[in-house]
């Protein structure tokens, strides 16, 4: 049993009265680990996985998910708050619903995302609305599903939402997503929240335009939003972002303006090499402390801190080749699986479901049975790998495990080369469930049509 005493920020676990930090960080591991040099998820082989459904296979462990939900629930119980998952990480409808589950709320960029949050069982009134490009029927959609707040990112797109609630006869409850020209020294590719990034409203603007929102008969100001970037791993970037959003906050209140929530984004980094990024309570602690005497909810929105550690990548050691220059492990997983590593150059930690002994070796290993290998896939493009110079003991044959694939792994998955979206499986336990089933090759051509097949229009 698990009881917290939030207000000193203690949990007593097993007996043993442990600081809340040290409780998070245990929320933080993950059921992906080595049982007499073999890799289970939670209670299975992983090797029993790919020899049932195939490779290459996407496995989540349920109870590394339940983790990380209740690690940030922790982080925020001394205060009101929602924590709002970020779909866009990972969109599985079994992986969403389990989250709803948990009565958490969710952050959307899309109707599909809408579509696929109600379908999966969360609740519309729990779900916030992000994205720079949101079009009149999403607008509308998503104001007919009373959800809890649109995010607001353009003075164009404001005006846009009120006409869409003037025409539904509704008050639209709205944000500006600010933009605090603030560094989340991240990847020049996932930072969002310097000036020359395409998010938000410049901090100098929002002012007059929560004054325009106030006068509107179909607009209400539900909060304050920002989001800086992706893979953060320091909190210094977020606590400067919150002092400026607390600066417009007061100056909201000076002019009679009362929003009844922040919303400080998502972005907490995790680990995928050697990075050491903060536990949701050390992240957020400083974000509590600024907000703790004003009268407003905290919103977040985590995505790759939920789920990429709650998931992994399986790949077939498909054969092994060297030149003068290189070892290639070529594996049967590509870039249309995993597009992290090829997109962004992004570190992915590669490991063997069954490690060998340094004794069985092949010629030409280092002291501890490894050879240097370039990861590589079967698309015929020259960046498709999932690692490069990793140290592996293989052989053709073996399973590789590539670990953090749980965010932006499938969701961002494709048919490129025509190959098919591989298989999801969900662990709890010693059960796995089929999340996904494997596509088979002519569905990927169901919705296309030869031209004498297909629905013409004469424009002349």
């Amino acid at each position: 049993m698990l009881s917290v005493l939030s207000s000193v920020g203690y949990f007593f676990l097993g007996g043993c009265l442990l600081n809340k930090a040290v409780v998070v960080g245990f929320y933080l591991m993950d059921h992906f680990n080595y049982k007499d040099n073999e890799l289970y998820a939670e209670d299975i082989k992983v090797t029993d996985l790919a020899k049932q459904y195939g490779t290459p296979l996407y496995v989540y462990s349920k109870a590394t998910l339940v983790r990380h939900l209740r690690a940030f629930e922790e982080a925020l119980a001394a205060k009101d708050h929602l924590v709002c998952y970020a779909v866009k990480a990972n969109s599985s409808l079994a992986l969403l619903s389990v989250i709803a589950q948990s009565g958490c709320g969710f952050d959307v960029v899309s109707k599909g995302e809408l579509m696929r949050v109600i379908k999966a069982g969360g609740s519309p009134e729990k779900v916030i609305y992000s994205g720079v490009g949101k079009r009149e029927d999403e607008i509308e959609f998503a104001l007919s599903q009373n959800i809890k707040c649109l995010n607001i990112e353009s003075e164009s797109e404001m005006y846009k939402v009120e006409q869409v609630a003037e025409r539904m006869g509704l008050v639209a409850p709205v944000a500006l997503r600010v933009n605090p020209n603030v560094d989340a020294k991240t990847h020049p590719s996932i930072s969002t929240g310097l000036k020359k990034n395409k998010f938000g409203i410049a901090f100098e603007d929002a002012s007059r335009l929560y004054r325009y929102i106030a006068q509107s008969k179909h607009l209400n100001a539900s909060g304050i939003d920002c989001h800086i970037g992706s893979q953060m791993t320091s909190g210094g970037p977020i606590i400067e972002a919150t002092d400026k959003l607390i600066s417009l906050y007061k100056e909201l209140l000076e002019i009679g303006i009362k929003i009844d929530h922040i919303d400080i984004g998502g972005g907490l980094g995790v680990t995928y090499n050697d990075e050491t990024p903060p536990s949701p309570y050390e992240y957020l602690a400083a974000v509590i402390a600024r907000l703790k005497d004003f009268d407003v909810a905290i919103y977040c929105e985590p995505g790759r801190a939920m789920v990429a550690n709650a998931g992994i990548l399986l790949t077939d050691v498909l054969y092994l080749k060297s030149n003068t220059e290189r070892n290639f492990c070529i594996v049967d997983a590509a870039m249309g699986d995993l597009i992290r590593p090829a997109l962004y150059n992004s570190w992915m930690n590669i490991i063997p479901a069954l490690k060998r002994d340094k004794s069985d070796a092949l010629e030409g290993s280092d002291a501890n049975g490894n050879r240097l290998y370039d990861v590589v896939g079967p698309i015929c493009e020259s960046d498709d790998f999932l690692g490069k110079d990793r140290h592996l003991n293989v052989r053709e044959g073996d399973i590789l495990a590539v670990r953090g694939a749980g965010a932006y792994g499938s969701t961002m998955s494709s048919n490129y080369n025509s190959r098919p979206l591989c298989a999801e499986v969900l662990v709890d336990g010693s059960k796995a469930f089929v999340i996904r089933e494997r596509q088979k090759e002519e569905d990927m051509w169901r919705d296309e049509r030869m031209l004498e097949n297909s629905t013409s229009h004469d424009f002349s």
